[in-house]
């Protein structure tokens, strides 16, 4: 199979691409450059560099021509911060460049394609009472791309949607989105506070083995639930600790619901007076935040040809180069807000 990757040299797409080419596949991408500092792709990765989004019809279906496949690993993710309605933006970059990008692949014969989406979206339809698109632009955003994508799809045009929950691994020169996470353990002096609740993670390498078995086992229209290793936030941010040197002794203390929505209030406030609307509403985040947000590995991850891996090293991989971040050991990073 030959497969076009949007977004091939992030930390998606370049492990996408190695999964692909050890499978004896052939990879195509187009990115930004320039490249994050120290980063390693795989040399036999074909990339041009370029702006999907500024390309010509022409140009952008030119990419496509004789691909069998296509993953799309692009987009920005629920951080993204900008002037009411902020939904907008999520629209620009997940919903109509996927859409201008679905429509060009179909004219060039593609006939695969598997697209990096959302938990949140799984969740959305899980628990409809919650009102998730009404109260956050970003989680709105991702059902109405699964939605728009998904109207793609026929008998000669197979598309998959990942709804991906957190991930752990890191890329040289990428800035892990967990550094945030590690600044607050660390400011927290004798102990850690944090919520209940807990979420489903998987590891990069799994992300791009379920990418690539998308490409090759989905037939028509499909959603994949995507989770393997099911964690409560005291039994994650035990392995935190535990990269970040601390002593088991050291306590996770559970903080009630109304703090954290208390929190969330502020930092919605704070938006508003600066004219700034967030993916998510902090305040109606807490429900999900202290909530068990798993999924199981039998509902996408298995069927997609998902195996184990060694999700507590991935997670110290995460912490170690936050760490290192954090000290100024590392510089010239990129952030991953999307790629």
């Amino acid at each position: 199979m030959k497969v076009f990757i949007i977004g091939g040299t992030g930390l998606l797409g370049s492990e996408t691409a190695r999964v692909l080419l050890e499978q004896g596949h052939e990879v195509s991408s187009l990115a930004l450059p320039p490249l994050p500092h120290g980063v390693a792709l795989p040399k036999a990765m074909k990339i041009t560099y370029g702006n999907y989004m500024e390309m010509s019809d022409d140009e952008l279906r030119n990419q496509f021509i004789g691909m069998d496949g296509f993953v799309f690993a692009a987009g920005i993710d629920e951080r993204v911060e900008g002037k009411p309605p902020v939904y907008q933006m999520f629209k620009k970059y997940n919903i109509d460049a996927l859409e201008r990008s679905l429509r060009l692949a179909k004219e060039a014969g593609v006939k695969h394609v598997a697209i990096c989406g959302s938990y949140f979206a799984y969740f959305a339809r899980r628990f409809p009472e919650w009102k998730l698109t009404e109260f956050h632009p970003y989680i709105r955003s991702r059902i109405d791309q699964e939605e728009m994508a998904l109207s793609f799809a026929d008998d000669n045009f197979a598309v998959s949607i990942l709804e991906l929950p957190y991930i752990f691994g890191t890329q040289p020169g990428r800035k892990p989105v967990w550094t945030f996470l590690v600044e607050m353990i660390k400011a927290m002096k004798k102990a850690t506070f944090y919520p209940r609740g807990g979420t489903t993670m998987v590891t990069v390498h799994q992300v791009a083995e379920g990418l690539a078995g998308a490409l090759q086992k989905n037939n028509g229209g499909h959603l994949y639930p995507f989770g393997y290793y099911n964690m409560t936030w005291k039994e994650m941010l035990t392995i935190f600790h535990k990269y970040m040197g601390y002593s088991s002794k050291r306590k996770i203390i559970t903080i009630p619901d109304f703090l954290f929505r208390m929190k969330g209030s502020q930092i919605d406030h704070m938006r508003a007076r600066h004219n700034i609307e967030g993916g998510l509403n902090m305040r109606k985040f807490t429900q999900m935040q202290t909530t068990n947000l798993f999924i199981n590995k039998e509902e996408g991850a298995d069927f997609l040809g998902v195996k184990p891996d060694d999700i507590d090293a991935r997670i110290g991989d995460s912490v170690k180069l936050c760490l290192d971040i954090i000290d100024n050991k590392v510089n010239d990073v990129v952030d991953m807000k999307g790629e």
